[in-house]
């Protein structure tokens, strides 16, 4: 019996138990291997419901189930910690024909992952808000910052963050369309707030360590009347900007 027949067996119901496998006594272990192979599923698909559970409010517990079930075959767990299961959801959702109604579900799937990544990112300290209006108007064009580990932004073509919150109890089923989601972590638990237009590609350009005035420049590109203010406010509300250094004064602020 080779590790991959094992590993295969253990995921797909339809296989029989691995041949010489036996138990203690040295009986054949079917029924004791489908008993196994059942509590593995059920932990598996388990830990998705936890994970995912506006994309299973969603879709319906039986929709979502078989989806589940389907992926638990087809990506097998990487990491012996449960709670970081189905980063490969999101592309599997976005691949699956019988889901091509829902076309909403993929980048759904992406946001609770995000929070759910933004929840389990490493700590970091958040910067004095007081800071960035200490630095001199001249020199604010040259500051780069530094962002948390559990920022990111999610760009969708549906309204996703009202549909989560629909989903889970918190409002009305949304008509809106496309937004863009800056993911924070203020205290302990992550939030989703919406970006302006151009506010989405200036975080890009933050996070990759340009300055205020390229961000700028990049929300320009996209919106002639972006303004970086409010994606800098945004980023300060969620504890987002660990760091500031002014390349003009050649300091850093913690």
């Amino acid at each position: 019996m080779s590790a991959g027949g094992f590993r295969a067996a253990l995921l797909d119901p339809g296989r029989p138990a691995p041949a010489g496998l036996a138990d203690g006594a040295g009986h054949a272990a079917g029924r004791r291997f489908d008993v196994y192979r059942n509590n593995v599923h059920a932990s598996l698909v388990a830990a998705l419901q936890t994970g995912f559970p506006a994309l299973r409010a969603l879709l319906g517990a039986e929709i979502f189930r078989g989806l589940a079930l389907a992926f638990v075959r087809a990506h097998p767990p990487r990491d012996p910690r449960l709670m970081l299961y189905g980063d490969a959801l999101p592309a599997f959702v976005e691949g699956a024909p019988a889901l091509a109604r829902f076309g909403w579900a993929p980048d759904l799937a992406r946001l609770e992952l995000a929070l759910r990544a933004a929840y389990h990112a490493g700590d970091a300290a958040a910067a004095d808000p007081a800071a960035l209006g200490a630095i001199a108007p001249e020199h604010l064009a040259g500051t780069r910052v530094t962002l948390a580990p559990a920022v990111s932004v999610l760009r969708s073509r549906w309204p996703v963050a009202a549909l989560r919150a629909h989903a889970l109890g918190g409002g009305p089923r949304p008509d809106g369309g496309a937004e863009d989601l800056l993911v924070t972590r203020p205290g302990f638990d992550p939030v989703a707030e919406a970006l302006p237009p151009g506010g989405a590609v200036a975080v890009a350009a933050l996070a990759a360590g340009e300055t205020l005035g390229t961000a700028q420049d990049a929300g320009d590109a996209e919106d002639a009347a972006f303004d970086l203010g409010p994606v800098l406010g945004a980023l300060l509300r969620g504890g987002a900007i660990t760091g500031l250094r002014s390349d003009s004064a050649r300091e850093t602020t913690p």
